[in-house]
């Protein structure tokens, strides 16, 4: 009887994730060069933050979990990460700057101390000495409107941020690369807290700022953003230093990016626990989504993992169910 309770035990160990604890930095950027597929363009905007209103209310509906999470897009992965405390964390976006994007935030995430001093970094203003590690989110940004930019801060935090990723991580990184990240720095010293998913476009549409995105409140009346607390900031700030966040280029309905997330985290005998997909459907051609639906179906999923989208969340299942047969 002990001998199988033995054998059981050491079946059931051999199961066990073998994900890394942290990636070196060499590993990092080879899973970024490994995964990814070649960049394509998104002329639809800037896309340096989101435009949904509804993160704080689909995060409200997210549970912590130690398994994969996978997304897409800028800032708003960071509050969905916040909420489920994955192990590792994949970011797909078909385009490049959107890799340049996450590894600028990298770099804030792992230069700031706490949420007032990463927000003074990212909008180069300064911000009050005594904001302690509890402040309120509100407060966080009424204090930033007191303090206008300052073009040497974003001068100093261009060079911090270049030395950082460039000497310290000692990622190779283009000078195309540096130039896109430089340009979303100025975005974000230019228009402030403010800030937009359409940039300086006039359009017609759903555009809240980025203060009302990070100070949203769920129908419970909580706010769930990434820098809503200093444990939401302290849990992706972690991951950031661990290189536990990996960007990647991809395109969802590609033949290789998706698939080969999945096959790290298979070889890893990880799982899936979230998928968020914003709206990328109404992007995709005919096509495309059925590629989609097949990339999605070959993830090795947890039986309880979840797909969010800029509307709602719903289990990984019910979703599938919804692709016609001959789209997975």
């Amino acid at each position: 009887m002990w001998l199988l309770v033995a054998i059981v035990a050491l079946s059931g160990c051999g199961r066990r994730p073998t994900l890394a604890h942290a990636l070196a930095d060499h590993e990092f950027w080879s899973l970024i060069e490994t995964l990814s597929e070649p960049a394509e363009a998104f002329a639809v905007s800037d896309n340096l933050v989101s435009n949904e209103p509804h993160v704080a209310e689909n995060a409200r509906w997210l549970r912590p979990g130690r398994g994969v999470y996978i997304g897409v897009g800028p800032e708003q992965n960071f509050s969905y990460i916040a909420a489920m405390r994955p192990r590792l964390a994949f970011i797909i976006d078909i385009r490049r700057e959107n890799l340049a994007l996450h590894l600028l935030y990298k770099a804030l995430f792992e230069l700031s101390a706490d949420r007032a001093d990463f927000v003074s970094r990212l909008f180069s203003r300064p911000t009050a000495a005594d904001a302690g590690p509890e402040v309120d989110v509100d407060d966080l940004f009424r204090r930033l409107d007191r303090a206008a930019p300052s073009l040497e801060r974003y001068n100093s935090t261009v060079a911090r941020v270049r030395e950082h990723l460039t000497l310290t991580h000692r990622f190779p990184l283009s000078s195309a690369d540096l130039e896109s990240i430089a340009t979303a720095l100025k975005a974000f010293y230019t228009d402030g807290p403010e800030i937009q998913f359409w940039g300086s476009r006039i359009v017609d549409a759903n555009h809240p700022s980025y203060r009302a995105l990070m100070t949203m409140r769920d129908l419970s009346g909580q706010t769930r953003s990434f820098l809503a607390s200093a444990e939401s900031f302290r849990v992706v700030r972690d991951l950031h230093m661990r290189n536990a966040i990996v960007p990647v280029v991809g395109d969802f309905g590609g033949p290789r990016a998706m698939r080969r997330v999945g096959d790290y985290v298979r070889t890893h005998r990880a799982t899936v626990d979230a998928f968020y997909a914003s709206n990328v459907a109404v992007y995709l051609t005919e096509r495309q989504a059925r590629a989609f639906c097949g990339n999605l179906a070959s993830l090795p999923a947890a039986s309880h993992a979840v797909f969010i989208e800029s509307i709602g969340v719903r289990p990984l299942r019910a979703k599938l169910k919804g692709c016609a047969p001959d789209q997975r």
